[in-house]
């Protein structure tokens, strides 16, 4: 087969799907590349994320060896991009804060930052007290925050400059997918929990408010998962983990609570405009799923690489996973699929 006769559809519009249809298409110039799926832009849960590379210390893929080669491929991924003359039409940029807490040592250390950022260290007792409240506990680093309304329309943008094809399309079936393509590579997300009838999928309700506090150029974390997070257009103030719920609704308790919590760690908020706010649907699985499938299907043998799970971290580990499943895609269409 010849690349200009190769055909690969990437299931799901969010930052994942986007970032693996860019990269295939990177490697695979001359192929018929194309993004199907039902909501793009704004009306994927990706649109959601704050965007910050801080992965949970309980994120994983199905080794530590290769979490930590995801962390490592990703974090360099949105540096090298935030470096390029392009870095800020991207929505990636750079920026320091802190995490308090005033229960545990544990919550302000993370393993997989510490091996990949600049700079990550205890805070000080001066910086303790930054913030009111009676934080024993404290971290300072530097790490990378990717937008993802400036990244994934970029992103997007590269990929139809080079040739690749957008398809507005609601899928039902993988397998019926897979039929008219040569692998389908599935980025779906939370929808993978029906088109894979995968019992690991599980909703993590989040609320946001993004408010305009251009003052704020320091990011904070604390307790009860309250954090403060700078970005190009306006600062994302959260937040909630609401674990099986399908709610998609604004609610306004939950905002009572971030807008509280936030206030009260970095008070320069109160009155700060309120630019909107938003609600999504963390796709979570307990091991991120980032596999190659051969299955057959209506008499004929039809190839599918898997890309997701990422629950809260799909911005963070976007590039190390879709890395990842570019180099499954060339294995299955080389017919290394030993399974």
């Amino acid at each position: 087969m010849s690349a200009s006769d190769l055909k690969i559809a990437v299931v799901g519009a969010g930052v994942v799907g986007a970032t693996t249809a860019w990269e295939l298409k990177k490697r695979y110039k001359n192929a018929r590349i194309e993004i199907v799926a039902d909501r793009f832009y704004e009306d994927t849960t990706s649109y959601v994320a704050a965007g910050i590379f801080r992965p949970g210390g309980s994120f994983c893929g199905p080794s530590d060896e290769i979490t930590e080669k995801w962390m490592k491929d990703s974090y360099e991924y949105w540096d090298n991009l935030r470096k390029s003359k392009e870095g800020i039409k991207a929505g990636v940029i750079e920026l320091s804060g802190y995490i308090f807490s005033s229960s545990f040592p544990q919550n302000v250390r993370n393993r997989f930052m510490e091996k990949v950022c600049p700079v990550y260290r205890a805070a000080t007792k001066e910086e303790l007290d930054l913030c009111p409240g009676d934080w024993k506990y404290g971290s300072y680093f530097t790490t990378l925050l990717t937008q993802t309304s400036f990244f994934i329309p970029w992103t997007i943008n590269k990929f139809e400059q080079d040739g690749g094809l957008l398809k507005h399309q609601k899928i039902d079936s993988l397998e019926k997918l897979a039929l008219d393509y040569d692998v389908v590579v599935n980025c779906s997300g939370l929808g993978a929990k029906f088109l894979c009838n995968d019992h690991h999928m599980v909703p993590i309700r989040g609320q946001v408010i993004k408010v305009k506090a251009p003052w704020i150029k320091t990011f904070f974390y604390g307790d009860v998962d309250t954090y403060i997070l700078p970005g190009l257009d306006s600062v994302t103030l959260g937040g909630c983990r609401q674990y099986e719920s399908w709610d998609l609704n604004f609610n306004k308790y939950d905002a009572m609570k971030i807008m509280d919590q936030c206030e009260a760690m970095v008070p320069s908020l109160r009155g700060a405009e309120v630019l909107g706010h938003k609600v999504g649907l963390r796709p979570h699985r307990s091991v991120v799923r980032v596999e190659k499938e051969i299955k057959s299907f209506d008499g004929k043998r039809v190839k599918i690489v898997h890309n997701y799970g990422h629950g809260g971290y799909g911005v963070t580990a976007a590039p190390g996973t879709s890395l990842r499943a570019c180099n499954l895609v060339q294995e299955v269409l080389s017919g290394n699929s030993k399974l």
